[in-house]
């Protein structure tokens, strides 16, 4: 049996402030969003283009209350998930499908790339891997 990797490694920074919200089960989920950038030269000017892409992050795992201590927007971090794919119908009953990047369980880790915060020592800082 063939085996394969369901893996994504984004390094970007964070375009708002994680939000938190508790399951049905009492879980609790930590949602935010992730800049990543690149160039492109156009063939018949020559210009370099910048473009940004949004990626959405989704932590399940216990270290999504210190993501919510820890990473503010703007914050630089690295993100290693598996993608998921998510439908729903929205409140107008257009059905979407939203591309995802789930940390959880051994499935990824977060790092924070800002540095440590100001006043902690680095046994401190949490493990998002847990």
């Amino acid at each position: 049996m063939s085996r394969s990797i369901n893996r994504v490694t984004l390094l970007g920074h964070l375009g708002k402030d994680p939000e938190k919200r508790t399951t049905q089960t009492g879980k609790t989920v930590v949602t935010f969003s992730v800049a990543t950038g690149f160039s492109t030269k156009d063939k018949d000017t020559g210009k370099v283009k910048e473009t940004t892409a949004w990626h959405n992050i989704v932590v399940l795992n216990e270290g999504a209350l210190a993501v919510c201590d820890y990473l503010r927007r703007g914050s630089r971090c690295l993100v290693e998930g598996a993608v998921q794919y998510r439908s729903y119908t929205d409140k107008t009953g257009v059905e979407r499908t939203v591309t995802e990047i789930v940390v959880g369980g051994l499935n990824g880790q977060i790092v924070l790339l800002d540095g440590k915060p100001a006043g902690y020592r680095d046994d401190d800082l949490p493990d998002f891997t847990r």
